[in-house]
């Protein structure tokens, strides 16, 4: 079994952000099973007009065929990280990751539940993901032949509770698809990533942005896949490309016989 996570510098255009995925797609090993993770704004990365324009209904749109064609033309399970998706009679919209499996049957989709509203030292400055985006309500997992799924994206990242009902409710796997600035990637994006992992006793794959896009932001990179102990099994540093290591369940359910954490947790 693989862990793979695809990094990218991803611009307005999802014709052009294709053809980064394709290049990468077109380079995976042939083991199977393998699950590739794309990046939070694999499809488009630019400003609200452009998200709003780009937004597509869950299980219809250019973007979601060919990433069911994907996954079907490669054999992969492809979580696609997030983009953005419509909501019924209103104004704003979801960023949504979606799960598509070897058949290019959607599995199952998850709305981005946190929201980020901050103002960072950096040459964007402000972020405010509300004044386009409504948040999810609801946690997800999907099953797969990895184990469940967590699902998550980028700020949710910094809410340990999320993970730990994620965990608890038997993730085996969890996935954080991200376009984390450079300034707070720097500071927190490791750390915080080996902390999930390791409070959770999970492999956690995070597929990152990586570089200076169109719109003049800079995002961290540094894509990984780390193991339920908290060590990095593989990671890139900036730019495009795919990190890939192997997921061991026998790991797994050493460490939770071994250290049953979450059977000693008493704060609920």
């Amino acid at each position: 079994m693989w862990l793979a996570a695809i990094q990218l510098v991803s611009g307005r255009r999802w014709q052009d952000n294709r053809e980064q995925i394709a290049a990468e797609l077109a380079l995976l090993p042939s083991e199977r099973p393998l699950l590739v993770l794309l990046p939070e704004n694999f499809a488009l990365f630019g400003e609200r007009q452009g998200y709003l324009d780009g937004a597509e209904t869950i299980g219809e749109g250019p973007i979601q065929q060919q990433l069911a064609e994907w996954a079907r033309d490669y054999g992969i399970w492809l979580v696609a990280g997030a983009m953005p998706t419509t909501i019924a009679g209103s104004d704003h919209i979801h960023t949504s990751t979606l799960v598509f499996d070897p058949s290019g049957e959607r599995k199952g989709h998850y709305h981005k539940i946190h929201l980020f509203d901050v103002d960072v030292a950096d040459n964007h400055g402000r972020y405010r993901e509300s004044e386009t985006f409504s948040p999810g309500e609801e946690p997800v997992l999907v099953d797969s032949p990895f184990g469940p799924l967590g699902l998550s994206i980028c700020y949710d990242l910094r809410f340990p509770e999320l993970y730990r009902w994620l965990a608890r409710a038997g993730a085996r796997v969890l996935l954080v698809p991200a376009a984390f600035t450079a300034v707070t990637g720097e500071a927190h994006w490791e750390p915080l990533l080996r902390a999930r992992a390791i409070e959770n006793q999970c492999y956690l794959v995070a597929a990152n942005q990586g570089g200076t896009h169109e719109t003049g932001r800079q995002t961290w990179g540094h894509s990984m896949v780390i193991d339920p102990w908290g060590r990095v099994l593989a990671s890139l540093d900036s730019g495009r490309g795919t990190v890939l290591a192997p997921l061991d369940p026998g790991l797994m359910d050493e460490l939770q016989r071994t250290m049953p954490v979450l059977g000693h947790a008493r704060l609920l």
